[in-house]
């Protein structure tokens, strides 16, 4: 009996056919083994299903031709009395197809030398006909088909070598095997197959027929109620369209006779608007005379304005002149008595010499001098509070304390967001300091308006920029630097910066 992963006929034919095909030359495995598997076996030896295989000698002649390769069909004396079946032939041609490309070139037909390169699927397309010729007059051909058949369907094979037809095998199996081995009575297994396909297919034509007859019935039913329908909605459409042509008529008379009406009505008040349009032309002329003469009255008005205007002016030139005349001899006096007294320019005032306690000016170094802790975030807004306050940012300082599994460029800008809202908010002076001597390429940004972002040159440490910084700043103004790094802190303490922890600006930003 065939299982279904050795059997091999038209369908695995079309499965190729439909997969990408592979390189020129390198064909698809039909069964497990390699082509010359059977010649590989040596004579007597027990395979894997318990049956010997045959001598590897034994079935050739002297030659090295398959023994009985042109007499099996004189020994059987069989013939087909019809054109092989079309299921039939092409199982064996896709099986023939299938096999060519393990086939040395020079055991092929000359006829077949050409599809020898071809994938299977393209031997089955374009050689069907060249395969099907030289498995009928090529009997050296079918055997070695036959050969290769065996190895695919062993089963099969035995059953047919042994006269004897599974009774669960496929009927086009066993015609495709029966026409390539030729065993006894193969003609009439082939016959069989084929009267069962014909058969077969007569029953299902019949119920396809009696289906499409049935669907058609039924269709002309759904055909003739549509059609009653249809009938019934024009009639009632027709009366409707009857009706509606009646009200029709009687609103045009109705009509025709509000337009002789309207007529009427129209020519009365075209005779009344002609004798609005003389009155109000007649109007209208005398308004241009009144409006002339309007605007003839305020031109000798404003004439008379300008003259008015022109004498004030001049009124007013001859005593300014007299003003200025006295107040440039007055100024000239003072002066003349500055310079004969000689009096020293005033430099402190009256109220500079009393004493008093003067109010010191505030330092970063002064606040928070109450119970607050360093990372409290009022003591940063206390800080910054101070009047021309320079805050100055460590920024890889603070972007690793506070989230340092972002990447660089997320940090920059997640911290650049808050600054900018923290200058906005007080108004305070602040520079962003990232480090930049291992950048390949410079960094292009846009810096957020009110904050101050630098890199540092190649060779130089963000700490070394923020001490010149802090250096650069004059000496008294506030300068406030956010870093935990200690050395940085010892150093702008000394040169006179207020050094605060990045926890604290980080807290700062997270309330804000």
């Amino acid at each position: 009996m065939s299982t279904p992963q050795n059997r091999i006929g038209a369908e695995d034919v079309v499965d190729a056919a439909r997969e990408p095909a592979g390189p020129q030359g390198q064909q698809p495995a039909v069964d497990a083994r390699p082509p010359d598997a059977v010649e590989a076996v040596p004579a007597g030896a027990e395979t894997t299903d318990g049956d010997s295989a045959p001598d590897a000698g034994a079935g050739r002649a002297e030659d090295g031709t398959p023994a009985g390769e042109g007499d099996a069909d004189e020994r059987t004396g069989e013939q087909l009395d019809r054109p092989l079946p079309e299921g039939v032939r092409r199982r064996v041609v896709g099986i023939a197809a299938d096999a060519l490309g393990g086939l040395p070139v020079a055991e092929l037909p000359l006829s077949l030398r050409q599809y020898a390169k071809f994938t299977p699927a393209r031997r089955a397309k374009y050689a069907a006909t060249a395969l099907a010729a030289a498995l009928e007059s090529e009997p050296a051909f079918r055997v070695r088909i036959a050969d290769r058949l065996r190895l695919g369907q062993p089963d099969l094979v035995k059953a047919l070598e042994a006269g004897t037809v599974p009774g669960a095998a496929d009927p086009m199996d066993v015609a495709t095997a029966a026409y390539l081995l030729r065993p006894h009575g193969w003609a009439r297994l082939v016959e069989q197959a084929g009267e069962l396909a014909e058969r077969a297919g007569a029953e299902g034509a019949a119920a396809e027929s009696a289906r499409l007859a049935e669907k058609l019935q039924a269709e002309l039913a759904e055909l003739r109620a549509a059609a009653r329908n249809d009938l019934e909605r024009q009639r009632a459409e027709s009366e409707s369209v009857r009706k509606e042509a009646e009200s029709l008529r009687k609103k045009v008379r109705s009509l025709e006779s509000d337009t002789r009406r309207a007529q009427a009505e129209t020519r009365k008040l075209a005779a009344e608007l002609e004798a609005l349009r003389a009155a109000s032309t007649a109007e209208r002329s005398a308004a241009d005379g009144e409006a002339r003469r309007l605007k003839h009255r305020i031109s000798e008005l404003e004439t008379a304005v300008e003259h008015g205007r022109r004498s004030a002016r001049e009124g007013r030139s001859v005593e300014d002149m007299r003003l200025r005349l006295l107040l440039d001899t007055v100024l000239q006096s003072a002066q003349g008595l500055q310079r004969e007294l000689a009096l020293p320019v005033a430099r402190i005032h009256p109220a500079d010499l009393v004493e008093a306690v003067e109010p010191a000016s505030a330092s970063p170094h002064d606040v928070a001098r109450r119970a607050l802790a360093e990372d409290d975030p009022a003591l940063l807004d206390q800080l910054l509070a101070i009047p021309q306050v320079h805050l100055v940012v460590d920024g890889y300082n603070v972007t690793k304390t506070g989230y340092p599994s972002l990447p660089l460029e997320q940090q920059r800008i997640r911290l650049l967001g808050g600054l900018a809202m923290l200058a906005q908010r007080t108004q305070a002076e602040v520079t962003c300091v990232f480090d930049g001597q291992d950048l390949d390429v410079p960094v292009i940004m846009a810096p957020p308006r009110g904050v101050r972002v630098r890199f540092s040159r190649t060779g130089e440490t963000a700490d070394e920029l923020i001490r010149r910084l802090v250096r650069a700043e004059p000496q008294g103004r506030p300068v406030v630097v956010v870093s935990t790094d200690k050395e940085v802190a010892d150093g702008v303490r000394n040169a006179g910066a207020r050094p605060v922890a990045s926890v604290l600006l980080l807290n700062r930003l997270g309330r804000a």
